[in-house]
């Protein structure tokens, strides 16, 4: 008798114990983000930042997606195929002093002109700034030929930003979810937003609407070894059909079809995208 009586009452302390840790952590997840809120807030209210880059705000919700995907000043980020640096704007300046923030753009000597431009307009963006981007790490990915975006286990998180539907088109998907596993610590999380497809439908395995489904995105996560860990409506868009001719080109800011149904496409705004977190396992 005596035995069961301290058997229960080892179980209830170690239940109770259990629930204590748990609520602490949350006390603490709660406080961290606040603190993320905090600090990030001036770098994405910054004049820095361009009238077009924060006009867009209102259909990417920096503040938010970077808070959710636990983005502190603190750590090492790296951004996969940043483009025009939109992202960049806010994270550069933001990890400057604490942190470490690797682009991970378009190969500068690439055969292929829209890559070699658009990598010197990034290089050309962040010299022109040094007060923001002098810290800041331009690195480059080429899929299947070079993928160093960053010291191997040394990002905290790796973010990237409407870009697995061009993976797919050009083939090469699982060789950057490779390379974005590389990077990251173990217990590292990538973050990623992409325009999301109809989960009713067959996902085209090249993407060439450019939606792709969130089923697709996890398999791929998966099968290069990340773990899946939540999403979040922070970038969803209800209004979307995701059924457009240009795909998801017709809508702003591409505005493909430039005067047809322009008023439509516009009322609609920008795409439905998820915002899913994965993370690499300790």
């Amino acid at each position: 008798m005596k035995d069961r009586i301290w058997i229960i009452t080892a179980i209830a302390a170690l239940l109770g114990l259990l629930a204590l840790l748990s609520i602490q952590r949350e006390q603490q997840d709660m406080l961290n983000v606040k603190q993320i809120r905090t600090q990030l807030k001036p770098f994405i209210d910054a004049e820095h930042r361009s009238t077009e880059n924060r006009a867009r705000d209102r259909y990417r919700h920096p503040l938010a997606t970077l808070t959710w995907l636990g983005v502190a000043a603190d750590m090492t980020v790296v951004e996969i195929w940043p483009g025009g640096g939109w992202y960049s704007e806010i994270l550069a300046p933001y990890l400057r002093a604490q942190g470490k923030y690797y682009a991970a753009g378009f190969e500068r000597d690439s055969d292929i002109p829209f890559y070699r431009i658009n990598a010197q307009k990034l290089q050309d963006k962040f010299a022109a700034s040094p007060d923001i981007y002098d810290r800041a790490t331009i690195t480059e990915l080429r899929p299947l030929q070079r993928a160093d975006i960053a010291p191997p286990g040394s990002a905290d998180r790796v973010l990237t930003f409407r870009n697995v539907h061009n993976w797919m088109k050009a083939g090469y998907a699982d060789a950057v979810f490779d390379a974005m596993y590389t990077a990251l610590k173990p217990g590292g999380v990538l973050g990623v937003v992409e325009h999301r497809g109809d989960p009713g439908k067959p996902q085209d395995p090249q993407a060439l609407s450019g939606y792709v489904t969130e089923a697709a995105v996890i398999e791929m996560a998966e099968a290069a070894g990340f773990e899946f860990v939540a999403s979040a409506e922070i970038n969803a868009n209800p209004a979307d059909t995701r059924d457009h001719p240009e795909g998801v080109w017709s809508l702003p800011p591409s505005l493909r079809q430039q005067e047809v149904d322009r008023e439509k496409y516009l009322a609609i705004g920008e795409s439905d995208r998820m915002t899913l977190k994965f993370r690499k396992p300790e």
